[in-house]
């Protein structure tokens, strides 16, 4: 039911001309899922306050529920028509009363991690981009069709939501910004193997893939939680931040689809933070990202950093190393170029990893790992301040090295899957050597360049270079193949010509 729900929204937005791309369908398709989650949250407080005696203070005004404007029910539960707003009447209500009203949210909160300010932030950044109040309609009757109160309703519109940001992801338009192959963010997780009472961050969250895929680790991997321990997920464990509107929505929808209520996400540019003012307190066990890739950010924002470029992920590295606590661990992916360029500001930065952590693995990704970006990309694991003995056992720090080759060519239809990274996860463990990884001794990397490239002393990546014979040979019996067809044109011509004639 929920997937046919999605199917018709898109249908109806297609009609709309604000609307040209799967980008625009997620955002409209979220504004909208968030009233609807809002409007059940409520109706369950009221619930429960009723079984305890007490009287619930609603978060928004009467006028602007859900159950008010967009679906007033008669008796029967069923749409009454009468009440429903339609055409321009839904869309001025919208446009000019619903969004000033919600954006109004963001003065009134007590503080960011409030729901009162996901909704003012959220009300404040995107607009209402269907313009026939009838699609409107339309639409709202669909989403009303959807719940969000048990755990299995939940689980399902989390997967048809993810699945609508991969859509994005493959859609163009920098919609691969807002996508990390999940089966990736797993392998991540995996790795890095967050526990409960710990803290995890990503500076740079997207539509929160890291955050959701973190949660249902931590779940997996602690069937038995105690209450006290689920709330220390719901409210102390998840943090984020992101600088682009659309990807803040999506990372508030996705939490909340996954089961945390309130999200702490903040909608900010990460960047623009001074390293020289984050305290112990402002530190996280854990960071778990993907920064953007590429991006030139100004220059009053490099001020802000040790280590001066313009490249954004490596303004990034250098914020997650500051951002994590003594012994915290990293996951970040980075593009594998990092780990040679020659220039003043990626050697600094690679002595900086290397001097202030303990980076124990890297991950080569293959090339089409990430949809629609040219990158080759590496996933670098650390722990900060480790020391250089690891575990007490007398061994110089090593850095282990694992070559991803799926044995296929990604694509769209062909993305990377969990199988593809199942014998990473294993050999890692260990850090044991193979055809595919091998560890390199942190006394033989270059004090000067610290050098950190991806070489194979296995032949990992086998190239089926061909003898000059073959490849003549090949390109022989193509000239052999085209002489025959332009023949075969040749003589159609000479015969169609003698019918004319």
């Amino acid at each position: 039911m929920f997937e046919q729900a999605f199917r018709n929204i898109d249908d109806i937005l297609r009609k709309e001309s604000g609307c040209t791309t799967e980008l625009d369908y997620t955002e409209q398709t979220s504004w909208l899922l968030f009233l609807k989650y809002i409007d059940g949250l409520e109706q369950d407080k009221t619930t429960e306050a009723a079984l305890d005696g007490k009287k619930y203070a609603h978060i928004l005004d009467q006028p602007y529920r859900w159950e008010s404007w967009a679906a007033p029910k008669g008796k029967d539960g069923k749409l009454d028509h009468n009440k429903a707003l339609t055409g321009d009447d839904l869309r001025d209500f919208v446009n000019l009363k619903l969004f000033p009203y919600l954006h109004g949210f963001k003065q009134k909160a007590s503080g960011p991690n409030t729901i009162e300010y996901k909704i003012g932030e959220i009300f404040g950044e995107i607009k209402n981009k269907i313009t026939s109040g009838y699609n409107l309609r339309e639409i709202i009757d669909h989403i009303d069709e959807l719940r969000f109160r048990s755990q299995t309703e939940k689980h399902e519109l989390s997967h048809l939501y993810e699945a609508k940001i991969k859509n994005m992801g493959n859609a163009g338009r920098n919609g691969g910004e807002y996508y990390t192959p999940r089966a990736l963010i797993r392998a991540i997780v995996h790795v890095v193997n967050p526990k409960i009472g710990e803290k995890i961050y990503d500076g740079a969250c997207g539509s929160a893939g890291f955050l959701c895929e973190a949660y249902e680790y931590l779940k997996q991997t602690n069937p038995k939680r105690t209450t006290a321990q689920d709330r220390i997920l719901q409210e102390r464990t998840f943090y984020g931040k992101e600088k682009k509107s659309l990807a803040y929505v999506m990372a508030i929808m996705n939490m909340i689809l996954h089961g945390i209520d309130a999200p702490n996400i903040v909608h900010t540019n990460t960047l623009t933070e001074n390293l020289a003012d984050i305290q112990e307190k402002d530190r996280f066990d854990v960071v778990l990202a993907n920064p953007p890739f590429g991006g030139k950010e100004r220059k009053e924002v490099q001020q802000n950093f040790p280590i001066r470029t313009g490249e954004t992920a490596f303004l990034f590295l250098q914020h997650f190393i500051k951002m994590l606590k003594a012994g915290g661990r990293g996951g970040v992916v980075i593009k594998n170029t990092f780990l040679s360029n020659t220039d003043n500001a990626s050697v600094s930065l690679r002595k900086l990893l290397l001097e202030s952590c303990n980076l124990h693995t890297v991950l080569d990704c293959p090339g089409g790992t990430f949809q629609g970006a040219g990158v080759k990309t590496v996933v670098l694991f650390f722990e900060k301040g480790a020391p250089t003995l690891r575990h007490g056992s007398g061994q110089a720090r090593k850095v282990w090295y694992y070559q991803l080759d799926p044995g296929r060519n990604m694509g769209k239809t062909n993305p990377l899957n969990d199988a593809d990274l199942i014998e990473f996860v294993k050999l890692q463990k260990t850090f044991a050597d193979s055809p595919k990884s091998w560890s390199v001794d942190a006394k033989t990397i270059d004090p000067t360049t610290f050098d950190l490239s991806v070489k194979n002393p296995n032949g990992g990546e086998v190239i089926a270079h061909r003898s000059p014979e073959a490849i003549m040979d090949e390109i022989a019996a193509l000239d052999a193949e085209s002489a025959e067809v332009l023949e075969n044109i040749k003589h159609a011509l000479s015969l169609s010509n003698g019918t004319l004639l």
